[in-house]
């Protein structure tokens, strides 16, 4: 069959999805080309109890529907057509909502304007009794997935001072996520996926491309997982700062982690609990803190000194070296140094990342996003602006970091210009804002247990 161009094409087609072995297969197609194939693979994967089949079905007619943004966006083509299920409603403009919002950093980059153009089709009324979850009865177990960086870590320690079964998973095959799992001592579930090759042709063949709501896709992976395998609950790490929009464009808020905000993470709860399970829980343990305060968190143990990494550069690699998981030179680099700075010793965190990133002059345009002084946040999963402007102006009053080449000239040319009362790192330790979390899991997170 002879392939199509995604930019040309009118109708992007949900084809089917299957599930036989351990492995799900969603297939995609634009107009009548060839079908895109994506794998999800569950190790090991247990027989499905009869009484989780219709869960299980329903997970999976959900993950094929988000999973589809990866090839959705090859083309953006004016129709959306549903061949797998029936769509209720509310189902429907929560993914109307997720493709439109998780696309933004995309639509941002390649000058389009996808309102209006995104509609998912209702073929289902949303009272039809065959929609409504079950009580499954999962065993008390939390899936806590792992992604390397400090977040997940304290989510980890969180579960684990609280007494809760947890078991850490994670989607691919990175290493130094693999090692940072092994280092938290729980039990641990790897889930492979592997992205339609036909989509890395069509890429190479001028297709549209950027960034999709990663996150979204994994948490509909590790629903059919729990679903699978026996857990009651996942918690994700996000915190409340990736609510916030990375900068406004043509009216519309772009926000590089919308998947990872509290509005998908609302809709993404509601339709579990309407559509696959009643007891099935889904939530960011971290939900009502800033960076900072997960940050604070992190700095209380050096567990996870020589293995964890936000690096994105790096995010492959393992080894022995500091080098070997931080670039130093990214985004992620230096928020992550920045907000450990003021919550542990100076020489801990140098060895941390192999170097001191705050005595670089050369990165000074780096900081300066974090900040967003004479430019807007960057396109990445880092904190909000004035959590880089509250951790400079503490390090700017310590001696150990204030002649630093980055801390003096915030001091001298960014400081001044602020207002005093934005620059409180305390404030920011406070929890606060919308969350889901479980009432036994309260005091643990907001530090009052």
């Amino acid at each position: 069959m002879e392939p199509v161009d995604p930019r040309s094409a009118k109708c992007f087609r949900f084809v089917r999805r299957e599930y036989s072995d351990g492995e799900a297969r969603l297939v995609y197609a634009f107009d009548d080309g060839p079908e895109l194939i994506e794998r999800i693979g569950f190790p090991q994967a247990p027989g499905l109890l009869p009484e989780r089949m219709a869960a299980f079905d329903a997970a999976l007619d959900l993950l094929h529907l988000i999973a589809g943004v990866s090839y959705y966006k090859a083309g953006v083509p004016a129709e959306i057509r549903i061949e797998s299920a029936a769509l209720d409603p509310p189902t429907a403009g929560f993914l109307d909502s997720l493709y439109l919002h998780g696309l933004g950093e995309f639509a941002y980059h390649n000058k389009l304007d996808l309102r209006g153009r995104i509609r998912f089709p209702a073929t289902a009324v949303a009272t039809d009794p065959g929609l409504k979850a079950r009580v499954l009865g999962l065993p008390r177990n939390t899936l806590v997935p792992i992604g390397g960086g400090k977040d997940s870590l304290v989510s980890v320690e969180i579960l684990k001072g609280a007494g809760e079964a947890a078991t850490a998973v994670w989607i691919g095959n990175s290493g130094l996520i693999e090692s940072c799992a092994q280092r938290t001592g729980l039990p641990m579930l790897n889930v492979t996926r592997s992205i339609s090759p036909l989509l890395f042709d069509y890429n190479r063949a001028g297709a549209l491309n950027g960034h999709i709501p990663v996150t979204a896709i994994n948490s509909a992976i590790l629903v059919v997982a729990a679903i699978l395998y026996g857990h009651d609950a996942i918690a994700f790490s996000n915190e409340r700062s990736a609510s916030s929009a990375t900068l406004e464009y043509d009216g519309v808020a772009i926000n590089h982690q919308w998947s990872k905000g509290w509005e998908f993470e609302r809709g993404f709860r509601e339709r579990i609990h309407a559509r696959i399970a009643a007891d099935l829980d889904y939530y960011s343990l971290l939900r009502p803190l800033s960076e900072l305060a997960v940050a604070s968190r992190f700095a209380r143990s050096n567990r996870y000194d020589d293995v964890f990494s936000s690096c994105n550069r790096n995010f492959r690699i393992l080894g022995p070296k500091p080098s070997d998981r931080w670039c130093g030179q990214c985004p992620k680099c230096h928020f992550v140094f920045l907000a450990l700075a003021p919550f542990m010793p100076k020489p801990r965190l140098l060895g941390i990342f192999g170097r001191n990133l705050l005595d670089d002059a050369a990165q000074t345009g780096g900081f300066d996003a974090l900040v967003e002084y004479q430019d807007h946040k960057p396109f990445e999963c880092v904190g909000e602006g004035r959590e880089s402007r509250a951790a400079l102006a503490d390090l700017a009053r310590r001696a150990e970091w204030r002649e630093d080449a980055i801390v003096d000239r915030f001091a001298r040319e960014i400081l001044p210009q602020l207002e005093p009362g934005e620059l409180s790192i305390d404030a920011l330790l406070v929890a606060q804002g919308e969350h889901a979390l479980p009432r036994h899991l309260l005091g643990p997170v907001l530090g009052t247990a």
